[in-house]
């Protein structure tokens, strides 16, 4: 059974950079495409970023050219590193598993978190100064 956990979040100034990690165990990640998804106090949990089996990443509009995703195969490891930290990336990060990124392969289409699964316990971001 896939098991998730997050791990790499912290306090950080605006401006500031952060690398999280998604440790898999169980299963190997090569079978499922991980999502990086957020959650802020009052919110819902919002998409951020997904890399899929073929190692095709996206991103929601508001990170595009800040963050990265990438994927270690021989650690079963999926990262995230943040960089030009806003106040309003501030939130615990979550990443969890799906069969794709997407509900539907069309253009525009985003992630949705009830497509994910197997999800960690999460780690807060907090982006302040």
């Amino acid at each position: 059974q896939l098991q998730l956990v997050e791990s790499g979040g912290g306090l950080v100034q605006p401006g500031g950079s952060l690398k999280l990690s998604c440790t898999a165990s169980g299963v190997t990640l090569d079978y499922f495409a991980i999502g990086w998804f957020r959650q802020a106090p009052g919110m819902d949990r919002e998409g951020v970023a997904c890399i899929n089996r073929l190692d095709v990443d996206m991103y929601t509009e508001s990170v595009k050219g800040r963050f990265t995703v990438s994927k270690d195969k021989a650690a079963n490891t999926v990262f995230l590193v943040m960089n030009s930290l806003k106040p309003e990336d501030t939130g615990v990060y979550y990443c969890g598993a799906a069969g794709h990124c997407t509900a539907t392969p069309t253009p525009g289409a985003t992630m949705t978190p009830s497509n994910f699964g197997s999800w960690g316990q999460g780690t807060q971001v907090t982006v302040s100064s």
